[in-house]
């Protein structure tokens, strides 16, 4: 028997279905097996598995006990991986369409200002996009997140729920939104810095300074546009820089524990206890005189910045990474450019075209430089990506964006 037990070329695993290796939830035997921490190569076996190229799954091999398989589940990705093709193709549209959503905002809070305060504002829109959010997790009966995962919705609330909104909103009673969304510009180089200490990404230089070349277009853009000093709207945007930062990296880092609708889902009813009670003493305490342009203003920031853009950009976050994904808001100032000349009617200066052919550059350089994806899916909540149990698949990981 002690022969028999002590097999290392993976037979006993194969006939056993009650072995621990099978179960996942023991560690292999010296030649490892087909649940081993590593993923298995295409058509081929773990090494000391026993099993030849195509196979198939080993004995057992069915889903795990975390919700991967005997091939490898969402919670072995290599810490430093890059995104595959498909990943790159999917996640950058999303997290294009996110860009696009978002960039419609400052238009968006311009009209909404022309009805009400920006207290009322920031408020309203936190609300009804409370409301949206809550009626798709209760109608889909959606489990309430782990503990661990609160602190992590709360960054997230406190970043894009409250203090983004809030502050821009503020920063846009004095500075024009042309201005605003050259500061907001950013933005990028911000969340990459965050990202890079949070999760423990580390792009690569070409990547830093395609990253820095776009943030010096946006300075010297910005300080041109406002004749060189800087504005009590500026500190308002600096501010905002900060916290939407750090809540795109920690949502872009739960967006691979959970579908990336349920995090801004979650946050935005965390907020509603908050929300509620200050949208009714907002709009007692400041003028409300509802117009077409303010309504429509105030729903567009409820339904598309404030939860369906989130949604698609968290999901895009999640697929090729939080710095990769941060970078395509380098177009964001400038497609907001176009809308405050569409919507407001505001003027553009001969430098906006200049400044949009360099920013574009920037960006295509960053999306081909090498930038791992895979550390913002391994970590789990508190811990570091070299932490991580490889073999056991975070709880509530799920890429396919079900409830």
């Amino acid at each position: 028997m002690r022969a028999k037990d002590s097999a290392t070329d993976g037979s006993a695993i194969a006939v056993s279905g009650d072995a621990p290796a099978a179960r996942g939830d023991g560690p292999a035997p010296r030649g490892g097996s087909a649940a081993s921490d590593g993923p298995v190569a295409a058509g081929g076996s773990a090494p000391g598995s026993g099993r030849t190229p195509g196979d198939g799954p080993a004995p057992g091999g069915g889903p795990t006990p975390g919700g991967g398989s005997a091939r490898g589940g969402p919670g072995r990705s290599d810490p430093h991986a890059l995104p595959t093709p498909f990943a790159l193709r999917t996640g950058t549209l999303l997290a294009v369409l996110g860009v696009a959503a978002f960039s419609l905002t400052f238009p968006a809070t311009a009209w909404a200002l022309t009805g009400l305060g920006p207290w009322s504002v920031t408020t309203c829109r936190v609300v009804l996009a409370a409301l949206i959010a809550g009626g798709a997790l209760a109608a889909l009966r959606v489990p309430v997140p782990d503990r661990r995962h609160w602190p992590g919705l709360l960054v997230v609330a406190a970043g894009v729920v409250v203090g983004f909104p809030l502050l821009t909103t503020l920063a846009l009673e004095t500075s024009t939104t042309a201005h605003a969304a050259v500061v907001v510009g950013l933005l990028p180089l911000t969340t990459a810095v965050f990202s890079a200490v949070r999760t423990g990404v580390r792009p690569s230089r070409v990547f830093w300074a395609a990253a820095l070349a776009g943030a010096a277009v946006v300075i010297a853009f910005a300080v041109q546009q406002s004749g060189g000093a800087l504005t009590t709207g500026d500190l308002y945007l600096f501010g905002a820089l900060v916290v939407c930062a750090a809540g795109y990296t920690e949502g872009g880092r739960l967006a691979s524990h959970m579908p990336g609708w349920q995090v801004i889902g979650w946050a935005l009813v965390g907020c509603l206890p908050l929300s509620a009670p200050g949208a009714a003493l907002a709009l007692l305490g400041e003028d409300v005189h509802l117009g077409g342009r303010a309504v429509a203003g105030v729903l567009w920031l409820a339904a598309g910045s404030q939860f369906v853009g989130l949604v698609v950009w968290y999901r895009g976050m999640a697929a090729i990474g939080v710095a990769r994904a941060s970078q395509l808001q380098l177009a964001q100032p400038l497609l907001t450019l176009v809308w405050s000349v569409l919507l407001l009617g505001e003027t553009l200066t001969p430098a906006a075209p200049i400044a949009a052919v360099a920013v574009l550059v920037c960006i295509g350089v960053t999306q081909r430089a090498r930038v791992p994806a895979g550390a913002a899916r391994a970590s789990a909540p508190g811990r570091t990506p070299q932490a991580v149990d490889r073999n056991h698949p975070p709880a509530g990981a799920n890429q396919d964006n079900r409830p």
